[in-house]
């Protein structure tokens, strides 16, 4: 049997309703956030990477990115990067598998290599996760329009608004937050409040405005829609100037956080063969879950253009096979809205963006109970991977892919 090569994209630091995990690195010479620098005395020391969050740096896209036309002109330096890949499992002993349950064994079994690329790491509690790259791009628009606050939407324990309130703070803009509830209608009516678990804790800590509505309201008047009637607000009843962010930051400009991820990816693929690391370093597949199609939509246009099989030539065929398990909706929703927002960053193709994005990811239905519920089986494996890995998988997204 033929060894197969798996990434896996850990997109989320681990959060729960009454308390959040943070993933902190040990700190070596090799860390890709710190420096080995001399003094006079001929000692090393480590000193951490300088960051101004609020500088706007100019964008130049990678070179094989030439078929998105919508390109960014700035972009923020908010999140810790590179985000380290981890190879899982490969040295552990036979005797840590002996369990029947055990997903190494299994892995082993099937002659799967696995690698999980860590973008929960990529910044503090209060940012860590996948959409810290968008936010780079969005909030540096926010910056670049002169805007003085920003509203977006999520789920009442959003990861998202979690990251765009500490984010916003961080480059002096403020925060609004509209986090859908089915508690919305007793909290106006001040028979229900909020209260400080989770990630409402840390939305509060960072001053955000909050709003509510409920899920039926969400369905009905739409997610862009409500963010627009608060954008509308805060400029009328305040004369302010609100920069408005989608569910999960995905937009044609948030989505060029994951161009920008996948150019990382690729560089850090070619160190590891220059170094040694690890020579035969080829990626057969790569899986990620989606909730809002932003990522989804950066991976994919990314790897496609980076192995060639998007632009001019189009010839090469040895693009790793995509996977992106949805964690809410169906695939069909996910298919639109990856080929929307492709549109919106100027894809140029020879075919619809609809068939092109059809054709080079495969959007597998993972949400099982539904958004933000989970199976026995699902925290099972959760239990039983950070058993085996020490990791801990966030049962919302990376637990379901």
């Amino acid at each position: 049997m033929s060894n197969l090569s798996l990434l896996s994209f850990m997109l989320l630091l681990t959060s729960t309703s009454r308390a959040t995990t943070a993933f902190i690195s040990s700190l070596s010479t090799h860390h890709p956030h710190f420096q080995l620098i001399g003094s006079r005395h001929n000692t090393n020391r480590l000193i951490m990477s300088f960051l101004q969050p609020d500088t706007q740096y100019p964008y130049t896209p990678p070179a094989w990115a030439s078929p998105l036309t919508n390109v960014p002109k700035k972009r923020l330096k908010l999140a810790h990067l590179p985000t380290p890949i981890q190879l899982i499992g490969a040295n552990r002993s036979t005797r840590q598998q002996k369990n029947s349950s055990s997903i190494l064994s299994r892995l082993k079994e099937l002659n799967i290599t696995l690698y999980i690329k860590r973008d929960d790491a990529t910044g503090g509690v209060e940012l860590g996760g996948n959409k810290l790259r968008k936010l780079e791009f969005l909030l540096a628009a926010a910056l670049e329009t002169g805007c003085d606050s920003v509203v977006t939407i999520g789920g009442e324990q959003s990861n998202h608004c979690r990251a765009t309130a500490a984010a916003a703070r961080m480059v002096g803009l403020s925060p609004n937050l509209i986090l859908r509830t089915r508690r919305a209608d007793k909290i106006h009516e001040k028979t229900d409040e909020l209260g400080f678990e989770g990630n409402i804790l840390f939305d509060r800590m960072m001053g955000s405005t909050i709003y509510t509505c409920t899920p039926g309201e969400y369905g009905r008047v739409g997610s862009n829609k409500l963010v627009q009637h608060v954008c509308d607000y805060i400029a009328t009843k305040d004369g302010g100037k609100p920069y408005a962010i989608p569910v999960g930051g995905s937009n044609g400009v948030g989505s060029w956080g994951y161009i920008n991820a996948v150019d990382e990816l690729m560089n850090q693929m070619e160190s590891m063969k220059q170094d040694n690391t690890s020579s035969d370093f080829n990626l057969d597949h790569v899986v990620f879950a989606t909730g809002s199609g932003g990522t989804a939509a950066g991976i994919s246009l990314g790897l496609s253009m980076a192995y060639g099989s998007l632009g001019p030539s189009a010839t090469d065929t040895s693009c790793p096979k995509l996977h992106a398990v949805g964690v809410c909706d169906n695939p069909a929703y996910f298919y639109d809205t990856m080929a929307l927002i492709a549109n919106e960053m100027g894809a140029s193709l020879d075919k619809t963006t609809d068939q092109f994005i059809r054709e080079v990811v495969t959007v597998h239905n993972g949400k099982g109970r539904g958004y933000a519920l989970s199976t026995e089986d699902e925290l099972d494996f959760i239990l039983q991977f950070s058993l085996e890995t020490g990791i801990a998988l966030d049962p919302v997204y990376s637990g379901k892919a």
